[in-house]
């Protein structure tokens, strides 16, 4: 099943995806439909029963949770990306642990729509990543527990400011501007997914590919990051995870190359589907 956050002539809404329509379904958000449960996917599957839906290519879509209360992002967390940062920058040091950091929710920004290359930074790069959504509020979840409150993957374009990513290591403000985190175009329940640590994922920057790897990479998996995670929070219906990238950024490359106006950056994740946008500066007069 494809959950997707789209508009058409009104505000958001939610539906579901069917081949090339799409089906609203009854509920004021996809925070609120997971949180249903298997009762708001009962309610998923009825809605493509009753109704004839919209055309998929005449509607909007939108990053498929809107403000999720958190949006976390996992740094590190494939080897090929470890090795090109060591080799552009020797005294890195890979972490021992886990180690996160948040995208604000402002940040996030709607699959198809324009990534803003803000004037207070240049060095704009691309990290195509496979995102988890969560389905179900829990605590101290066991790895061998941890699908049981997947509610489905998206894609996730983790746009980074590299400038600002260095002032400080937290890394936040460098990963949180807004627009710089694309998502989408849908959940798909895992189900459709199948493995999700199985699947090839690729970034393609004007046409080229400058990503192409595996989530079989990773060198901690989803379920091992839910469990991490939630020994310290509470994870709750709509909150993303974001997992990790492969090699092939730009600020790694020799000499780095960074996103500049009308570049168009295409990332793609099996059995997902794809996310597309172009680069646009942003006015701020």
């Amino acid at each position: 099943m494809k959950l997707a956050t789209y508009s058409i002539g009104d505000g958001p809404r939610v539906g579901v995806v069917q081949d090339d329509r799409i089906f609203a379904i009854e509920t004021p958000s996809m925070e609120d439909l997971l949180g249903d449960g298997p009762e708001g996917m009962r309610r998923a599957a009825r809605a493509m029963e009753t109704g004839s839906g919209d055309a998929l290519v005449a509607v909007r879509l939108h990053a498929p949770v809107l403000r999720p209360r958190k949006f976390l992002g996992i740094a590190s967390n494939y080897q090929s990306h470890i090795d090109e940062v060591k080799a552009t920058n020797p005294d890195y040091i890979a972490p021992l642990f886990q180690r996160w950091f948040a995208k604000l929710p402002t940040s996030i920004n709607g699959p198809y729509d324009p990534i803003l290359l803000p004037p207070e930074g240049e060095q704009l790069d691309w990290e195509v990543e496979l995102a988890v959504v969560i389905g179900r509020r829990c605590r101290r979840v066991a790895p061998e527990k941890a699908h049981e409150v997947v509610a489905g993957y998206t894609i996730c374009n983790d746009v980074s400011l590299r400038d600002w990513q260095k002032r400080s290591p937290t890394i936040m403000l460098g990963k949180s501007f807004d627009t710089h985190g694309p998502l989408g175009p849908w959940i798909v329940t895992p189900d459709e997914v199948g493995d999700p640590h199985a699947l090839r994922m690729r970034c393609l920057v004007n046409g080229e590919t400058v990503q192409d790897g595996s989530t079989s990479e990773m060198i901690n998996n989803v379920w091992e990051q839910i469990a991490y995670l939630s020994t310290v929070c509470t994870l709750e219906p709509g909150d993303v995870l974001a997992t990790g990238t492969p090699k092939g950024t730009g600020g790694s490359m020799s000499p780095p190359r960074f996103l500049k106006a009308r570049d168009r950056v295409r990332c793609e994740v099996q059995n997902i589907g794809a996310i597309e946008a172009e680069v646009q500066a942003e006015d701020i007069a």
